[in-house]
């Protein structure tokens, strides 16, 4: 018999089938259609939400801006998936540091009024020491497009496609790529033709519109051409010293037996609101200055047009110290943190040169603004900062205005008798923002019809700095050395403390038109003397023109380039970042402007870029 042979079941594994396969690769292929779809829309709406911090991009960004942007967002996001080899490591670093960037240019906006440009990266020192004075509490926009990117950072957590297969440096190459081709692109942007073909706004003059409608990334790499300053048309070193010598001939007026003392004082913010209109208070915030543009005694008074608004003070000292003007450099630059790098001329160095006693102060940090390094290369003999000021009275957390007239008296009546002095104070007490409650410091002013607080207190701030003026002419009337004061407002304060006023009198504070814009760039000054000086009302000028004509009223000799300024002025009464008004009363742009204009243009590069100390 035939042993039967036991046969063991082996289970048979199945051979996939056609249709299971083709299953399985249509739902990997529907995945990867998903992923990829995802990872050209994130781009885009990484740049909708960035704007919508703001305002309604879909609206007001113009429709070949929305397009660049959005190309901007795409080849960031592919160099950052190349670099970290993953969508979701990758678009979390892009929506994660955008939205930081997008918060922090709402809160720039609220203080400052203008957005973030470039060269702000150099003012995050003086930024970080201010930054407690300021209210950060979010509005609901802020909360909702928050909310929003941190929806989109934590569903990037499904998204699992990974470039597994190659490794980190061969991930370079297509990243370096793409890099090049974002230069290349930022490139064409800053193109002006191009700008023009594709309706791109580049008026730096109004950067809140600006960023509106070309969008905050385009207008961002736009304002990267300006880092540097390029040289005028036709500019040589030998021809601006030429221009300066035959001024020099022309004006050989000699220095007096006694040349006056003349005390600055920039104030912190000061202001009149009542030019952006009519409103009504319980008393007068500045009757002091009031009583002086009424027509006092040798006294001096008008409207001084600054090119800054809510911040960026040290670009008005810029302009009052060395007579040139914001008008040629980029709108949001500062010159004290990026064209300074050494001695120029500038007036503390000029009228040092007349044998001035030459002095600084400001009761505040010595690196604001980079001042302890600037001040000494415009020819200040020294200069004083917070340290040095003890025993002094705060008016809320700041040093008041006050103790600087404690401190002017004091560098008076230390100097060295029988040499003038020269003191250029920069106060600190009516610094933003204006919307706490102190204990030592509650504000008496009213405005009828308004509950808006930080317009209270920044008025009843306005009224100490008035008092503190009156108190400083009144010690120096008794004086028997001549002695020149000038005074006057850095800039007028944010859109916080303004918008009450510009709604009052039917003006929306982020929607001006240009004419409405101009009356945020006035503020009062004055010049009074305590000997005879000739007396002028509605005096309006501009900064770049202030140290020249103070000088000449005072009857001090000007420089070579003062003697340039003033002669300009007489063809040009007003130049700032913000307007150029022509002799007529018609207005005009101060970069389109030839002839003379290309003069000051050229002789402004020397003073900035070629000057050398003799």
């Amino acid at each position: 018999m035939n042993a039967s042979r036991k046969i063991k079941n082996v289970p048979v594994k199945k051979k996939r089938g056609a249709e299971t396969l083709g299953k399985i690769n249509w739902k990997r292929g529907v995945r990867y259609l998903l992923t990829g779809i995802a990872a050209v829309l994130l781009p885009a709406v990484c740049f909708y939400l960035l704007e919508a911090y703001s305002h309604n991009p879909f609206t007001e960004v113009r429709p070949w801006a929305q397009f660049f942007n959005i190309l901007l967002f795409e080849l960031l996001a592919g160099i950052l998936l190349c670099v970290t080899g993953s969508i979701k490591r990758g678009y979390r670093v892009l929506f994660a540091v955008t939205m930081v960037y997008g918060i922090a240019d709402s809160y720039v906006v609220r203080f400052r009024t203008n957005p973030i440009v470039p060269w702000d990266i150099l003012s995050l020192k003086t930024a970080v020491s201010v930054a407690d004075n300021y209210d950060f509490m979010p509005d609901g926009r802020m909360v909702i497009v928050t909310l929003a990117f941190a929806v989109i950072l934590f569903l990037l957590r499904f998204i699992k496609a990974e470039m597994k297969r190659l490794v980190f440096w061969k991930r370079l190459i297509p990243a370096a790529v793409l890099m090049v081709v974002l230069c290349i692109f930022s490139n064409t942007l800053q193109n002006e033709s191009f700008q023009n073909s594709h309706r791109l706004y580049n008026k730096l003059f109004t950067p809140v519109y600006m960023t509106n409608v070309d969008g905050i990334a385009v207008t961002f790499v736009m304002n990267l051409a300006y880092m540097s300053i390029d040289k005028p048309a036709g500019y040589q070193a030998g021809e601006a010293e030429a221009v300066l010598a035959e001024y020099e001939e022309q004006d050989r007026r000699e220095a007096p037996e006694e040349l006056p003392n003349i005390i600055v004082v920039m104030n912190e913010a000061f202001s009149d609101l009542s030019v952006l209109g009519d409103f009504e208070t319980n008393e007068d915030y500045m009757p002091f200055l009031h009583s002086l543009q009424n027509g006092a005694e040798n006294t001096v008074t008008g409207m001084l047009n600054v090119s800054v608004c809510g911040g960026n003070t040290a670009n008005t000292e810029f302009e009052f110290l060395t007579g040139n003007t914001m008008a040629f450099l980029p709108q949001g630059s500062i010159p004290y943190q990026q064209y300074i790098t050494g001695e120029m001329a500038a007036l503390p160095e000029y009228l040092q040169s007349l044998g001035y006693e030459t002095v600084a102060t400001h009761p505040y940090n010595a690196g604001g603004w980079e001042r302890d390094t600037v001040y000494p290369w415009f020819g200040f003999d020294w200069s004083v900062f917070k340290e040095d000021y003890l025993l002094s009275s705060y008016v809320r957390q700041y040093i008041s205005d006050d103790s600087c007239v404690d401190k002017l008296i004091e560098f008076y009546e230390t100097k060295e008798e029988g040499t003038p002095l020269f003191a250029f104070n920069v106060t600190m007490q009516n610094h933003g923002g204006y919307q706490e409650i102190y204990e030592n410091f509650t504000p008496d002013i009213t405005v009828a019809d308004s509950e808006n607080f930080s317009l209270r207190q920044y008025l009843s701030l306005i009224k100490l700095s008035d008092a503190s003026l009156e108190r400083l002419i009144s010690y120096f009337s008794n004086v028997e050395e001549k002695t020149v004061i000038v005074f006057f407002g850095d800039h007028q304060p944010s859109d916080t403390v303004a918008s009450a006023i510009l709604s009052k009198n039917g003006m929306s504070w982020n929607n001006l038109s240009e004419e409405e814009l101009k009356l945020r760039y006035q503020v009062p000054y004055v010049i009074w003397a305590n000997y005879d000086i000739e007396e002028e009302t509605g005096a309006d000028t501009s900064v770049n023109y202030l140290a020249a004509e103070v000088l000449e009223r005072a009857g001090v000799p000007v420089s070579a380039y003062q003697s340039y300024l003033l002669q300009l002025k007489e063809e040009y009464p007003v130049i700032s970042a913000v307007r150029t008004v022509k002799a007529d009363g018609s207005e005009t742009s101060a970069k389109e402007e030839q002839g003379a204009m290309d003069v000051y243009r050229r002789l402004q590069y020397y003073q900035l870029f070629d000057y050398e100390k003799e």
